[in-house]
This record gives C-alpha cells, structure tokens and sequence, in this order.
C-alpha cells in the first residue's frame, strides 16, 4: 500500500481538526496501519500558532482514550498543497480560504463530503460547552472510520459509536 498522507484543517488548528488528526491517529495505529499513513493538522489562521489543542478538544479525546495534548497548532503553508494527498477541511469557510490559496492539482475536499457522504460541515464547537464537543467528536469518529473504508481499510471495531475508541 502507497504510503497516504492527510491534513485535516479548520480555522485555528485547535478544536476540530487536532480532534480529526488525533482520532484517525489512533483508528489507524489500532489497525496496525501506523506505516501507511502520515496525519497532520493544521488552521487557516494563525491565532494560535505554537499553542496546544482547546483544553476542551483535549478533555473529549482523552475522555475517548486519545491524547492529543503534545499536538502543536500551526497554520497552513503553501507546501502542504503538494506534500499531502489529501486535504480536508471541517467546513465550507475553510474550504473556500483553501481553494483561494491551493496550488493547482491539490486534493481539497469538504470532510462532510468524503468521510460523511453528507456535504455536512463539522460545527465549530469553540464558543459552546461540552456538549458541543461531544458532538463534534462523534461526527469525526464517524467520518474517519468511513474515510478509512473509503481508503479501503475494513475494521470491524469501526463502526461509528463512541465506543469504539475508548
């Protein structure tokens, strides 16, 4: 298998896309698919370049057995567009600021397209409570075990439920 690169994306690298990363990580390193992927995540704004994912995003991974809080955000660079195969952003806003900036041939897609089949945006949970990112970590758990069924890994542990990480 060719070695698949992918960068999820949303505005500040610190809610949704950390969260993305962190549980298509974890749904891959379960697999024993470690070696065939490289993740990344990454903003389209660099407010909080350096920083650690939202307290929040952190409290929610690690309440689904996933540790994200070594993850740094960062803004997207220019080389991204070529260095992965697969760029997907959390919502149609980042989606746009991406196709403005994206080299020609980049692989950019809606997540809700490719890994929902919904063309449903993954809501930015940052000015509500944990109830929101509850919700959004379900909606990326199930899009990331559909994107791997998309990229033609079978697990039967993913099928959609919060459970199935913990």
């Amino acid at each position: 298998m060719k070695r698949i690169s992918i960068l999820f994306v949303c505005m500040g690298n610190i809610c949704r896309s950390p969260l993305a990363e962190g549980i298509f990580g974890h749904l891959i390193a379960q697999a024993g698919l470690t070696g065939d992927f490289t993740t990344a995540s990454a903003g389209t704004g660099g407010w909080h370049e350096g920083k650690p994912p939202d307290r929040r995003s952190i409290a929610i991974a690690k309440s689904h057995g996933i540790d994200i809080s070594g993850q740094r955000a960062r803004r997207i660079r220019s080389g991204d567009f070529g260095d992965f195969d697969l760029i997907l952003a959390m919502d149609r806003d980042n989606l746009a600021v991406l196709e403005k900036s994206a080299l020609p041939g980049a692989n950019i897609r809606l997540f809700g397209d490719i890994a929902l089949g919904t063309g449903e945006d993954i809501p930015d949970p940052y000015y509500g409570g944990p109830d929101g990112f509850e919700l959004v970590y379900t909606r990326l758990l199930t899009g990331c075990c559909r994107l791997l069924e998309t990229l033609g890994v079978e697990r039967a542990s993913c099928s959609g439920n919060t459970s199935s990480v913990r």
